[in-house]
């Protein structure tokens, strides 16, 4: 009985392989990443993903971008301009990849660093206390 179920199992994730392998968009592009960079006086935000086709047009939040790189791509976006993009106190952004050979999007969301477009509290005081 557990050779059976241990048989049904491994066909079950072959087939589960088989299927996201031939997928639509399945190997169109992996999640994107972000980091928080140095540009000039400001601070950037790096965004970097990869793309089956170098053609394909890359756009975050909406908003087509100019990316460098061909299948590795990478793009610089002032913080000010994610803020203007983004709702207010966004953890994530979107990032899309057209291919305009097939028509596909692919989407997949790209966590910003903590607090990015969080909201600063000014404190005039700190008290802290014992018990």
């Amino acid at each position: 009985m557990r050779a059976i179920r241990r048989v049904a199992r491994a066909q079950a994730a072959g087939v589960a392989a088989l299927i996201m392998a031939f997928a639509p968009g399945a190997m169109a592009a992996p999640d994107a990443g972000t980091k928080l960079v140095s540009c000039g006086k400001a601070s950037c935000l790096l965004v970097s993903g990869r793309r089956e086709d170098a053609a394909s047009q890359v756009s975050i939040n909406g908003h087509s971008v100019a990316v460098e790189g061909r299948q590795a791509w990478r793009v610089s976006l002032p913080v000010e301009t994610v803020r203007e993009w983004s709702l207010p106190r966004a953890r994530t952004i979107q990032v899309s990849v057209l291919n305009p050979e097939t028509g596909n999007e692919t989407t997949s969301r790209a966590g910003l660093p903590i607090g990015l477009l969080g909201h600063v509290t000014d404190f005039a005081a700190l008290v802290i206390g014992t018990r």
